[in-house]
Protein backbone atom coordinates (compact mmCIF):
# COMPACT_ATOMS: atom_id res chain seq x y z
CA UNK A 1 0.00 0.00 0.00
CA UNK A 2 1.55 3.27 -0.81
CA UNK A 3 1.23 6.13 2.09
CA UNK A 4 -1.03 8.63 1.59
CA UNK A 5 -0.36 11.98 1.13
CA UNK A 6 0.18 14.32 4.16
CA UNK A 7 -2.84 17.01 4.09
CA UNK A 8 -2.21 20.44 6.72
CA UNK A 9 -5.37 18.50 8.69
CA UNK A 10 -2.60 16.34 9.65
CA UNK A 11 -0.11 19.13 10.91
CA UNK A 12 -0.06 21.11 14.02
CA UNK A 13 -2.33 21.48 17.19
CA UNK A 14 -5.82 21.41 18.32
CA UNK A 15 -6.32 25.19 18.97
CA UNK A 16 -7.89 26.42 22.33
CA UNK A 17 -10.64 28.80 21.44
CA UNK A 18 -12.01 31.98 23.31
CA UNK A 19 -15.14 34.39 23.22
CA UNK A 20 -14.40 37.32 21.73
CA UNK A 21 -15.44 39.10 24.96
CA UNK A 22 -12.23 37.53 27.12
CA UNK A 23 -10.28 40.10 28.72
CA UNK A 24 -7.16 40.80 27.25
CA UNK A 25 -5.28 40.33 30.93
CA UNK A 26 -6.57 36.96 31.04
CA UNK A 27 -5.32 36.20 27.45
CA UNK A 28 -2.06 37.41 28.41
CA UNK A 29 -2.01 35.21 31.63
CA UNK A 30 -2.28 32.29 29.79
CA UNK A 31 0.29 32.80 27.36
CA UNK A 32 2.74 33.65 30.14
CA UNK A 33 1.60 30.54 32.32
CA UNK A 34 2.01 27.98 29.13
CA UNK A 35 5.86 29.44 27.44
CA UNK A 36 4.93 26.90 25.19
CA UNK A 37 1.67 27.85 23.79
CA UNK A 38 2.22 29.87 20.37
CA UNK A 39 -1.53 31.17 19.63
CA UNK A 40 -5.05 30.91 20.61
CA UNK A 41 -8.30 31.21 18.59
CA UNK A 42 -10.69 34.21 18.90
CA UNK A 43 -14.20 33.44 18.10
CA UNK A 44 -15.59 36.89 17.23
CA UNK A 45 -19.51 36.57 15.79
CA UNK A 46 -18.51 32.66 14.79
CA UNK A 47 -15.92 33.59 13.12
CA UNK A 48 -12.32 32.14 14.15
CA UNK A 49 -9.56 34.34 14.34
CA UNK A 50 -6.08 33.37 15.10
CA UNK A 51 -4.13 35.62 17.68
CA UNK A 52 -0.56 34.49 17.99
CA UNK A 53 2.00 35.10 20.84
CA UNK A 54 3.70 37.70 18.87
CA UNK A 55 0.62 39.80 17.68
CA UNK A 56 -0.45 39.78 21.64
CA UNK A 57 3.55 41.26 22.96
CA UNK A 58 2.72 43.80 19.62
CA UNK A 59 -0.02 45.12 20.93
CA UNK A 60 0.49 45.20 24.60
CA UNK A 61 3.78 46.79 24.08
CA UNK A 62 2.83 49.31 22.36
CA UNK A 63 4.59 51.91 19.73
CA UNK A 64 4.99 54.41 22.75
CA UNK A 65 5.28 51.54 25.39
CA UNK A 66 2.05 52.33 26.64
CA UNK A 67 0.24 49.41 24.87
CA UNK A 68 -0.64 47.93 28.33
CA UNK A 69 -2.09 50.56 29.79
CA UNK A 70 -4.28 51.46 26.78
CA UNK A 71 -5.36 47.80 26.44
CA UNK A 72 -5.83 46.71 29.93
CA UNK A 73 -9.37 47.37 30.02
CA UNK A 74 -9.73 45.45 26.20
CA UNK A 75 -11.44 42.65 25.07
CA UNK A 76 -10.01 39.96 22.88
CA UNK A 77 -11.80 40.96 20.09
CA UNK A 78 -10.04 44.23 20.19
CA UNK A 79 -6.84 42.37 19.88
CA UNK A 80 -6.82 40.53 17.07
CA UNK A 81 -6.28 41.61 13.34
CA UNK A 82 -8.64 42.62 10.88
CA UNK A 83 -7.36 39.77 8.81
CA UNK A 84 -6.40 35.89 9.69
CA UNK A 85 -4.78 33.49 7.19
CA UNK A 86 -6.59 30.53 7.12
CA UNK A 87 -6.23 27.77 5.12
CA UNK A 88 -8.92 24.11 4.72
CA UNK A 89 -7.45 21.39 6.02
CA UNK A 90 -7.46 18.85 3.10
CA UNK A 91 -4.95 21.23 1.30
CA UNK A 92 -2.19 19.07 0.30
CA UNK A 93 1.63 20.57 1.42
CA UNK A 94 3.03 21.43 -1.91
CA UNK A 95 -0.60 23.36 -2.28
CA UNK A 96 -0.14 24.50 0.95
CA UNK A 97 3.51 25.71 0.78
CA UNK A 98 2.58 27.76 -2.50
CA UNK A 99 -0.25 29.76 -0.93
CA UNK A 100 2.27 30.68 2.36
CA UNK A 101 4.73 31.91 -0.26
CA UNK A 102 1.92 34.29 -1.75
CA UNK A 103 1.93 36.00 1.28
CA UNK A 104 3.86 39.34 2.06
CA UNK A 105 6.97 39.30 3.19
CA UNK A 106 5.75 40.31 6.59
CA UNK A 107 3.81 38.10 7.78
CA UNK A 108 4.86 34.99 5.26
CA UNK A 109 6.75 32.77 8.37
CA UNK A 110 3.60 33.47 10.56
CA UNK A 111 1.24 30.42 11.68
CA UNK A 112 -1.63 29.21 10.00
CA UNK A 113 -5.27 28.94 11.03
CA UNK A 114 -6.58 25.43 9.93
CA UNK A 115 -10.22 25.24 10.27
CA UNK A 116 -11.86 22.03 9.43
CA UNK A 117 -15.69 21.64 8.56
CA UNK A 118 -16.10 19.78 11.93
CA UNK A 119 -14.38 19.57 15.35
CA UNK A 120 -11.56 22.28 16.80
CA UNK A 121 -9.16 24.49 15.09
CA UNK A 122 -6.08 23.74 14.73
CA UNK A 123 -2.69 26.37 14.61
CA UNK A 124 0.11 25.07 12.16
CA UNK A 125 3.26 26.66 12.63
CA UNK A 126 4.84 27.28 9.10
CA UNK A 127 8.41 25.36 9.83
CA UNK A 128 6.01 21.81 10.00
CA UNK A 129 4.69 22.67 6.37
CA UNK A 130 7.99 22.80 5.20
CA UNK A 131 8.99 20.13 7.00
CA UNK A 132 6.25 18.09 6.32
CA UNK A 133 6.74 19.14 2.29
CA UNK A 134 10.68 18.22 2.45
CA UNK A 135 9.76 14.61 4.06
CA UNK A 136 7.24 14.03 1.09
CA UNK A 137 10.16 15.29 -1.67
CA UNK A 138 12.54 12.60 0.19
CA UNK A 139 9.56 10.36 -0.09
CA UNK A 140 9.29 10.69 -3.75
CA UNK A 141 12.71 10.55 -4.23
CA UNK A 142 13.61 7.25 -2.91
CA UNK A 143 9.69 5.26 -3.73
CA UNK A 144 8.17 4.06 -6.59
CA UNK A 145 5.54 6.59 -7.52
CA UNK A 146 2.97 3.39 -8.96
CA UNK A 147 4.04 0.79 -6.19
CA UNK A 148 4.80 2.87 -3.63
CA UNK A 149 7.89 0.15 -2.63
CA UNK A 150 11.07 1.40 -2.61
CA UNK A 151 12.92 2.03 -5.89
CA UNK A 152 16.50 1.72 -6.75
CA UNK A 153 17.97 4.44 -4.77
CA UNK A 154 15.83 3.73 -1.82
CA UNK A 155 16.64 0.12 -1.61
CA UNK A 156 20.41 1.42 -2.27
CA UNK A 157 20.49 3.72 0.83
CA UNK A 158 18.42 1.15 3.15
CA UNK A 159 20.43 -1.83 1.68
CA UNK A 160 23.20 -0.34 2.83
CA UNK A 161 22.14 0.09 5.89
CA UNK A 162 20.75 -3.31 6.09
CA UNK A 163 24.43 -4.79 5.23
CA UNK A 164 26.53 -2.34 7.41
CA UNK A 165 24.20 -4.00 10.52
CA UNK A 166 24.57 -7.14 12.47
CA UNK A 167 24.18 -10.34 10.30
CA UNK A 168 25.12 -8.86 7.30
CA UNK A 169 26.59 -12.00 6.48
CA UNK A 170 23.57 -13.48 6.43
CA UNK A 171 21.58 -11.47 3.71
CA UNK A 172 20.42 -12.66 1.02
CA UNK A 173 19.30 -10.80 -2.20
CA UNK A 174 15.87 -12.50 -4.49
CA UNK A 175 15.74 -10.69 -8.26
CA UNK A 176 12.16 -10.83 -9.36
CA UNK A 177 11.38 -10.35 -13.04
CA UNK A 178 8.12 -10.80 -14.48
CA UNK A 179 8.17 -13.61 -17.58
CA UNK A 180 6.62 -11.70 -20.73
CA UNK A 181 5.52 -8.62 -19.15
CA UNK A 182 5.11 -6.83 -22.35
CA UNK A 183 2.61 -8.92 -24.25
CA UNK A 184 0.38 -7.92 -20.68
CA UNK A 185 0.54 -4.15 -22.30
CA UNK A 186 0.72 -5.01 -25.50
CA UNK A 187 -2.14 -6.49 -25.65
CA UNK A 188 -4.12 -5.42 -23.02
CA UNK A 189 -2.78 -1.37 -22.57
CA UNK A 190 -0.58 0.40 -20.24
CA UNK A 191 -3.46 0.68 -17.69
CA UNK A 192 -3.72 -3.04 -17.32
CA UNK A 193 -0.10 -3.46 -16.92
CA UNK A 194 0.09 -0.85 -14.07
CA UNK A 195 -2.70 -2.92 -12.68
CA UNK A 196 -0.64 -6.04 -12.43
CA UNK A 197 2.43 -3.96 -11.37
CA UNK A 198 0.93 -2.37 -8.37
CA UNK A 199 -0.80 -5.52 -7.10
CA UNK A 200 1.88 -7.65 -7.50
CA UNK A 201 3.68 -5.26 -5.63
CA UNK A 202 1.23 -5.99 -3.10
CA UNK A 203 1.50 -9.95 -2.89
CA UNK A 204 5.33 -9.54 -3.16
CA UNK A 205 5.14 -7.53 0.33
CA UNK A 206 2.81 -9.67 1.63
CA UNK A 207 5.79 -12.47 1.44
CA UNK A 208 8.55 -10.85 3.42
CA UNK A 209 8.65 -9.87 6.66
CA UNK A 210 8.62 -6.36 8.17
CA UNK A 211 13.33 -6.41 8.44
CA UNK A 212 13.50 -6.91 4.72
CA UNK A 213 13.71 -4.53 1.87
CA UNK A 214 11.66 -4.89 -1.06
CA UNK A 215 12.01 -2.37 -3.88
CA UNK A 216 10.64 -2.21 -7.50
CA UNK A 217 13.77 -1.25 -9.86
CA UNK A 218 12.06 -0.51 -13.11
CA UNK A 219 9.63 -1.34 -15.40
CA UNK A 220 9.06 -5.18 -14.56
CA UNK A 221 11.96 -6.07 -12.63
CA UNK A 222 11.93 -6.09 -8.49
CA UNK A 223 14.61 -6.72 -5.78
CA UNK A 224 14.31 -8.11 -2.43
CA UNK A 225 16.87 -7.68 0.41
CA UNK A 226 16.43 -10.70 3.18
CA UNK A 227 17.92 -10.02 6.37
CA UNK A 228 19.62 -12.84 8.71
CA UNK A 229 18.39 -15.99 6.69
CA UNK A 230 20.15 -19.03 5.42
CA UNK A 231 19.79 -20.18 2.02
CA UNK A 232 17.04 -22.56 2.70
CA UNK A 233 14.81 -19.61 4.15
CA UNK A 234 15.68 -17.59 0.86
CA UNK A 235 14.70 -20.34 -1.39
CA UNK A 236 11.48 -21.22 0.61
CA UNK A 237 10.59 -17.56 -0.11
CA UNK A 238 11.36 -17.60 -3.59
CA UNK A 239 8.74 -20.56 -3.46
CA UNK A 240 6.07 -18.31 -2.28
CA UNK A 241 6.68 -15.42 -4.43
CA UNK A 242 6.52 -17.95 -7.24
CA UNK A 243 3.14 -19.75 -6.04
CA UNK A 244 1.09 -16.39 -5.14
CA UNK A 245 1.70 -15.71 -9.12
CA UNK A 246 -0.49 -19.17 -9.74
CA UNK A 247 -3.42 -16.75 -8.91
CA UNK A 248 -4.47 -14.40 -11.97
CA UNK A 249 -4.55 -10.87 -11.45
CA UNK A 250 -7.63 -9.25 -12.69
CA UNK A 251 -8.28 -6.32 -14.85
CA UNK A 252 -11.77 -5.02 -16.16
CA UNK A 253 -12.94 -8.32 -16.43
CA UNK A 254 -10.02 -9.94 -17.92
CA UNK A 255 -7.77 -12.74 -16.17
CA UNK A 256 -4.52 -11.93 -16.75
CA UNK A 257 -1.70 -14.74 -15.91
CA UNK A 258 1.71 -13.87 -15.07
CA UNK A 259 4.81 -15.89 -14.34
CA UNK A 260 8.24 -15.14 -13.17
CA UNK A 261 11.66 -15.93 -13.04
CA UNK A 262 14.38 -15.54 -9.81
CA UNK A 263 17.48 -15.23 -9.40
CA UNK A 264 19.07 -15.36 -5.73
CA UNK A 265 22.17 -14.76 -4.26
CA UNK A 266 23.93 -14.79 -0.63
CA UNK A 267 26.28 -12.11 0.81
CA UNK A 268 29.02 -14.76 1.12
CA UNK A 269 28.57 -15.40 -2.54
CA UNK A 270 30.28 -12.05 -3.38
CA UNK A 271 33.28 -12.51 -1.51
CA UNK A 272 33.45 -16.24 -2.40
CA UNK A 273 37.60 -16.32 -2.80
CA UNK A 274 38.26 -13.95 -0.10
CA UNK A 275 38.87 -16.63 3.35
CA UNK A 276 36.83 -13.99 5.36
CA UNK A 277 33.94 -13.74 3.16
CA UNK A 278 32.04 -16.94 4.49
CA UNK A 279 32.69 -15.87 7.63
CA UNK A 280 28.67 -15.71 9.55
CA UNK A 281 29.59 -13.81 12.18
CA UNK A 282 27.59 -10.72 13.19
CA UNK A 283 28.63 -7.32 11.31
CA UNK A 284 31.18 -9.04 9.07
CA UNK A 285 31.13 -8.15 5.25
CA UNK A 286 32.24 -10.30 2.30
CA UNK A 287 35.63 -9.86 1.16
CA UNK A 288 35.63 -6.85 3.88
CA UNK A 289 33.50 -4.81 1.03
CA UNK A 290 31.73 -1.53 2.41
CA UNK A 291 27.90 -1.91 2.50
CA UNK A 292 27.47 0.05 -0.72
CA UNK A 293 30.19 -2.05 -3.17
CA UNK A 294 28.39 -5.04 -1.48
CA UNK A 295 25.12 -4.38 -2.38
CA UNK A 296 25.75 -3.58 -5.59
CA UNK A 297 27.55 -7.23 -6.11
CA UNK A 298 24.79 -8.56 -4.30
CA UNK A 299 22.14 -7.79 -6.94
CA UNK A 300 24.29 -8.01 -9.69
CA UNK A 301 25.16 -11.85 -8.58
CA UNK A 302 20.92 -12.29 -7.86
CA UNK A 303 20.67 -10.68 -11.90
CA UNK A 304 23.41 -12.94 -13.16
CA UNK A 305 21.49 -16.04 -11.32
CA UNK A 306 17.68 -14.53 -12.85
CA UNK A 307 19.01 -14.25 -16.76
CA UNK A 308 20.56 -17.68 -16.29
CA UNK A 309 17.07 -19.04 -14.95
CA UNK A 310 15.75 -17.23 -17.68
CA UNK A 311 18.07 -18.76 -20.49
CA UNK A 312 16.99 -22.57 -18.87
CA UNK A 313 13.05 -22.00 -19.25
CA UNK A 314 11.65 -19.15 -16.97
CA UNK A 315 9.31 -19.65 -14.12
CA UNK A 316 11.91 -20.86 -11.56
CA UNK A 317 14.75 -20.23 -9.33
CA UNK A 318 18.20 -19.34 -10.66
CA UNK A 319 21.90 -19.61 -8.41
CA UNK A 320 24.44 -19.39 -9.57
CA UNK A 321 27.77 -21.15 -7.82
CA UNK A 322 30.29 -18.32 -6.60
CA UNK A 323 33.00 -20.83 -7.12
CA UNK A 324 32.42 -21.41 -10.73
CA UNK A 325 34.15 -18.88 -13.40
CA UNK A 326 32.05 -16.22 -14.06
CA UNK A 327 29.35 -16.78 -16.85
CA UNK A 328 27.91 -14.46 -19.19
CA UNK A 329 25.03 -14.28 -17.16
CA UNK A 330 27.04 -11.93 -15.11
CA UNK A 331 28.69 -9.46 -17.59
CA UNK A 332 24.91 -9.05 -18.54
CA UNK A 333 23.60 -8.65 -15.34
CA UNK A 334 26.76 -6.09 -15.21
CA UNK A 335 25.28 -4.23 -18.60
CA UNK A 336 22.19 -4.23 -17.39
CA UNK A 337 23.61 -2.43 -13.47
CA UNK A 338 25.74 -0.06 -15.32
CA UNK A 339 23.58 0.88 -18.71
CA UNK A 340 21.59 3.82 -16.38
CA UNK A 341 25.09 5.47 -15.63
CA UNK A 342 26.15 5.41 -19.09
CA UNK A 343 24.50 8.79 -20.70
CA UNK A 344 25.11 10.65 -17.53
CA UNK A 345 29.12 9.89 -17.11
CA UNK A 346 29.85 10.01 -20.96
CA UNK A 347 30.41 6.42 -21.22
CA UNK A 348 28.43 6.85 -24.72
CA UNK A 349 29.85 8.43 -28.16
CA UNK A 350 28.78 8.41 -31.45
CA UNK A 351 31.32 6.38 -34.43
CA UNK A 352 30.16 7.68 -38.07
CA UNK A 353 30.53 5.24 -40.82
CA UNK A 354 30.19 6.80 -44.41
CA UNK A 355 27.20 5.89 -46.76
CA UNK A 356 29.00 6.05 -50.38
CA UNK A 357 26.45 6.84 -53.58
CA UNK A 358 27.69 4.23 -55.70
CA UNK A 359 26.99 6.38 -59.19
CA UNK A 360 29.29 9.43 -57.99
CA UNK A 361 31.55 7.42 -55.41
CA UNK A 362 30.67 10.67 -53.20
CA UNK A 363 29.51 10.09 -49.39
CA UNK A 364 27.19 12.90 -48.96
CA UNK A 365 25.99 11.00 -45.86
CA UNK A 366 27.45 8.77 -42.86
CA UNK A 367 25.51 6.84 -39.99
CA UNK A 368 25.36 7.23 -36.77
CA UNK A 369 26.71 4.17 -34.61
CA UNK A 370 26.45 4.06 -30.62
CA UNK A 371 29.46 3.17 -28.46
CA UNK A 372 30.08 2.25 -24.86
CA UNK A 373 33.02 2.06 -23.24
CA UNK A 374 32.60 1.50 -19.59
CA UNK A 375 35.33 1.93 -16.83
CA UNK A 376 34.49 -1.43 -15.46
CA UNK A 377 32.80 -3.22 -18.36
CA UNK A 378 35.59 -2.16 -21.40
CA UNK A 379 34.07 -1.72 -24.68
CA UNK A 380 30.25 -2.96 -24.70
CA UNK A 381 28.86 -4.05 -28.05
CA UNK A 382 25.61 -2.55 -28.77
CA UNK A 383 24.41 -6.41 -29.60
CA UNK A 384 25.01 -6.89 -25.84
CA UNK A 385 23.38 -3.88 -25.22
CA UNK A 386 20.66 -2.91 -27.37
CA UNK A 387 18.32 -5.32 -26.45
CA UNK A 388 19.11 -4.47 -22.84
CA UNK A 389 18.42 -0.86 -22.95
CA UNK A 390 14.72 -2.15 -24.90
CA UNK A 391 13.80 -4.48 -21.86
CA UNK A 392 14.67 -2.25 -19.79
CA UNK A 393 13.00 1.04 -20.94
CA UNK A 394 16.09 2.75 -20.90
CA UNK A 395 16.28 2.48 -24.93
CA UNK A 396 14.26 5.84 -25.04
CA UNK A 397 16.58 7.80 -23.18
CA UNK A 398 19.47 6.29 -25.20
CA UNK A 399 17.28 6.94 -28.33
CA UNK A 400 16.84 10.42 -27.20
CA UNK A 401 20.39 10.72 -26.95
CA UNK A 402 21.18 9.34 -29.74
CA UNK A 403 19.55 11.97 -31.78
CA UNK A 404 20.46 15.14 -29.90
CA UNK A 405 23.78 14.04 -30.35
CA UNK A 406 23.69 13.49 -34.12
CA UNK A 407 21.79 17.10 -34.37
CA UNK A 408 24.50 18.71 -32.81
CA UNK A 409 27.13 16.68 -34.97
CA UNK A 410 24.82 17.83 -38.36
CA UNK A 411 25.18 21.44 -36.95
CA UNK A 412 28.71 21.45 -36.46
CA UNK A 413 29.82 19.94 -40.31
CA UNK A 414 27.06 21.98 -41.58
CA UNK A 415 28.71 25.49 -39.96
CA UNK A 416 31.96 23.80 -40.66
CA UNK A 417 31.39 24.15 -44.67
CA UNK A 418 30.84 20.23 -44.92
CA UNK A 419 27.17 18.93 -44.45
CA UNK A 420 26.44 15.41 -44.53
CA UNK A 421 23.49 13.77 -43.52
CA UNK A 422 23.20 11.16 -40.85
CA UNK A 423 21.25 8.49 -40.22
CA UNK A 424 19.97 7.00 -36.75
CA UNK A 425 18.80 3.93 -35.72
CA UNK A 426 15.45 3.61 -33.94
CA UNK A 427 14.27 1.19 -32.19
CA UNK A 428 10.55 -0.08 -32.89
CA UNK A 429 10.14 0.43 -28.73
CA UNK A 430 10.69 4.09 -29.90
CA UNK A 431 7.92 3.99 -32.13
CA UNK A 432 5.77 2.25 -29.33
CA UNK A 433 6.30 5.54 -27.09
CA UNK A 434 3.96 7.16 -30.19
CA UNK A 435 6.11 10.42 -29.65
CA UNK A 436 9.04 10.30 -32.11
CA UNK A 437 8.37 12.73 -34.39
CA UNK A 438 8.21 14.88 -31.05
CA UNK A 439 11.49 14.14 -29.92
CA UNK A 440 12.67 14.41 -33.52
CA UNK A 441 11.62 17.67 -34.21
CA UNK A 442 12.60 19.39 -30.80
CA UNK A 443 16.47 18.12 -31.77
CA UNK A 444 16.37 19.72 -34.90
CA UNK A 445 14.78 22.93 -33.58
CA UNK A 446 17.16 22.78 -30.91
CA UNK A 447 20.29 23.08 -33.06
CA UNK A 448 18.82 24.45 -35.87
CA UNK A 449 19.56 22.02 -38.40
CA UNK A 450 17.27 20.89 -41.23
CA UNK A 451 15.10 17.89 -41.97
CA UNK A 452 17.03 17.12 -44.76
CA UNK A 453 20.45 16.44 -42.78
CA UNK A 454 18.90 13.56 -40.52
CA UNK A 455 17.51 9.74 -41.56
CA UNK A 456 16.37 7.16 -39.51
CA UNK A 457 16.50 3.89 -39.40
CA UNK A 458 13.89 1.58 -38.27
CA UNK A 459 15.89 -1.25 -36.75
CA UNK A 460 13.93 -5.21 -37.10
CA UNK A 461 15.22 -5.74 -32.87
CA UNK A 462 11.89 -5.84 -32.21
CA UNK A 463 8.44 -6.53 -34.17
CA UNK A 464 6.55 -3.23 -34.74
CA UNK A 465 3.07 -4.06 -32.83
CA UNK A 466 1.14 -1.39 -33.84
CA UNK A 467 1.97 -1.03 -37.44
CA UNK A 468 -0.61 1.40 -37.75
CA UNK A 469 0.49 4.33 -35.19
CA UNK A 470 4.51 3.77 -36.51
CA UNK A 471 2.81 4.32 -39.79
CA UNK A 472 1.58 7.46 -39.00
CA UNK A 473 5.02 8.75 -37.22
CA UNK A 474 7.16 7.22 -40.18
CA UNK A 475 4.58 9.41 -42.67
CA UNK A 476 4.60 12.65 -40.49
CA UNK A 477 8.58 12.67 -40.36
CA UNK A 478 9.08 11.77 -44.69
CA UNK A 479 6.49 14.87 -44.82
CA UNK A 480 8.96 17.37 -42.87
CA UNK A 481 11.50 16.09 -45.07
CA UNK A 482 13.26 13.29 -42.97
CA UNK A 483 14.22 10.19 -44.74
CA UNK A 484 12.97 6.88 -43.23
CA UNK A 485 14.81 3.41 -44.15
CA UNK A 486 13.86 0.35 -42.91
CA UNK A 487 17.07 -1.48 -41.53
CA UNK A 488 18.76 -4.76 -42.04
CA UNK A 489 16.31 -6.03 -44.50
CA UNK A 490 16.11 -9.63 -44.92
CA UNK A 491 16.12 -10.36 -41.24
CA UNK A 492 14.07 -10.36 -38.34
CA UNK A 493 10.53 -9.45 -39.09
CA UNK A 494 11.29 -7.82 -42.40
CA UNK A 495 8.84 -8.98 -45.42
CA UNK A 496 7.45 -7.48 -48.61
CA UNK A 497 3.90 -7.20 -46.81
CA UNK A 498 6.21 -4.43 -44.40
CA UNK A 499 7.41 -2.58 -47.03
CA UNK A 500 4.02 -1.95 -48.31
CA UNK A 501 2.70 -1.42 -44.87
CA UNK A 502 4.86 1.35 -43.90
CA UNK A 503 5.52 4.75 -45.15
CA UNK A 504 9.18 4.24 -46.25
CA UNK A 505 12.38 6.12 -48.74
CA UNK A 506 14.47 3.48 -47.83
CA UNK A 507 15.97 -0.03 -48.07
CA UNK A 508 19.08 -1.11 -46.32
CA UNK A 509 20.25 -4.87 -47.59
CA UNK A 510 21.45 -6.71 -44.40
CA UNK A 511 25.00 -8.05 -44.55
CA UNK A 512 23.78 -11.67 -45.16
CA UNK A 513 22.62 -11.22 -48.25
CA UNK A 514 26.06 -9.07 -49.56
CA UNK A 515 28.52 -11.83 -48.35
CA UNK A 516 28.36 -13.66 -51.07
CA UNK A 517 26.73 -11.75 -53.27
CA UNK A 518 29.78 -11.69 -55.89
CA UNK A 519 30.57 -15.37 -55.23
CA UNK A 520 26.87 -16.99 -55.23
CA UNK A 521 24.58 -16.32 -58.46
CA UNK A 522 21.80 -17.38 -55.83
CA UNK A 523 22.73 -14.43 -54.10
CA UNK A 524 22.75 -12.01 -57.13
CA UNK A 525 19.28 -13.42 -58.41
CA UNK A 526 18.06 -12.67 -54.67
CA UNK A 527 19.30 -8.56 -54.10
CA UNK A 528 18.46 -8.50 -57.78
CA UNK A 529 14.57 -9.30 -57.18
CA UNK A 530 14.83 -7.16 -53.81
CA UNK A 531 15.81 -4.11 -55.59
CA UNK A 532 13.84 -4.11 -58.35
CA UNK A 533 10.67 -4.65 -55.74
CA UNK A 534 12.31 -1.45 -53.88
CA UNK A 535 12.60 0.79 -57.17
CA UNK A 536 9.04 -0.46 -58.22
CA UNK A 537 7.96 1.43 -54.19
CA UNK A 538 10.11 4.31 -54.85
CA UNK A 539 12.83 3.50 -52.64
CA UNK A 540 16.28 3.33 -52.67
CA UNK A 541 18.40 0.94 -51.43
CA UNK A 542 21.43 0.66 -50.00
CA UNK A 543 24.09 -2.46 -49.17
CA UNK A 544 25.69 -2.64 -46.23
CA UNK A 545 29.06 -4.95 -45.30
CA UNK A 546 30.94 -3.82 -48.50
CA UNK A 547 33.96 -5.31 -47.89
CA UNK A 548 35.47 -6.34 -51.63
CA UNK A 549 35.78 -4.43 -54.96
CA UNK A 550 34.31 -7.00 -56.65
CA UNK A 551 31.05 -6.80 -54.20
CA UNK A 552 30.78 -3.07 -55.29
CA UNK A 553 30.93 -4.17 -59.02
CA UNK A 554 27.59 -6.69 -58.40
CA UNK A 555 26.17 -3.71 -56.41
CA UNK A 556 26.92 -1.36 -59.21
CA UNK A 557 25.61 -3.43 -62.11
CA UNK A 558 22.63 -4.44 -59.85
CA UNK A 559 21.39 -0.72 -59.87
CA UNK A 560 22.10 -0.16 -56.18
CA UNK A 561 22.34 3.81 -55.01
CA UNK A 562 24.21 3.48 -51.86
CA UNK A 563 26.94 1.17 -50.44
CA UNK A 564 28.39 0.89 -46.51
CA UNK A 565 31.14 -0.72 -45.18
CA UNK A 566 34.45 -1.42 -44.14
CA UNK A 567 35.59 -1.31 -48.40
CA UNK A 568 34.27 2.30 -47.72
CA UNK A 569 35.41 2.98 -44.32
CA UNK A 570 34.79 1.91 -41.09
CA UNK A 571 32.98 3.54 -38.38
CA UNK A 572 34.87 6.58 -37.11
CA UNK A 573 35.19 9.67 -34.27
CA UNK A 574 33.72 12.84 -36.09
CA UNK A 575 37.48 13.68 -36.14
CA UNK A 576 39.06 11.08 -37.90
CA UNK A 577 35.97 11.17 -40.31
CA UNK A 578 36.91 14.44 -41.35
CA UNK A 579 40.64 13.91 -41.77
CA UNK A 580 39.86 10.81 -44.03
CA UNK A 581 37.67 12.94 -46.06
CA UNK A 582 40.17 15.57 -46.33
CA UNK A 583 42.26 12.80 -48.03
CA UNK A 584 39.89 12.01 -50.43
CA UNK A 585 39.65 15.07 -51.84
CA UNK A 586 41.67 14.99 -55.07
Amino acid sequence: MKPSTPTLGDLGFEAMVLSGDTPSGEIEALFREDRGLRAVVVEVRGIPTLLTRDQLDHQMTGRLGYGRALNARVTAEALVPCTTFSLPPSLDLRAAAAALLDRPEESRYQDVLVVPASGSPRVVPVSQVLEGLSDVFRHAALHDPLTGLANRLGLEESGQALLAGSGSARTAALYVDLDDFKVINNTFGHRAGDSVLTAFAARLRACTRAADRVARLGGDEFAVLLADVDEASARALADRILRVLDEPFVHDGHLLHVSATLGLAMAADVGAGDPGARDGGAGVRAGGQEPGTQLEDLLRQADAAMLQAKHEGKRRLGRIDPSRPESRFARQALIRRRLPHALSSAAFSLHYQPLMDIPTGECPAVEALLRWHDPELGAVSPTEFIHVAEHTGMIHAVGQWVIDQACAQARLWADAGTPRAISVNISPLQLAAGNLATVIHGSLQRHGVPPSLLNVEITESAAIVDLSSAAAQLRTLIGAGIGVALDDYGTAYSSLSLLRELPLTGLKLDKSFIDTIDTDPTSAVLVANVMASARALGLRTTAEGVERETQLAVLRELGCDTAQGYLIARPLPPAELDVLSRRRVP
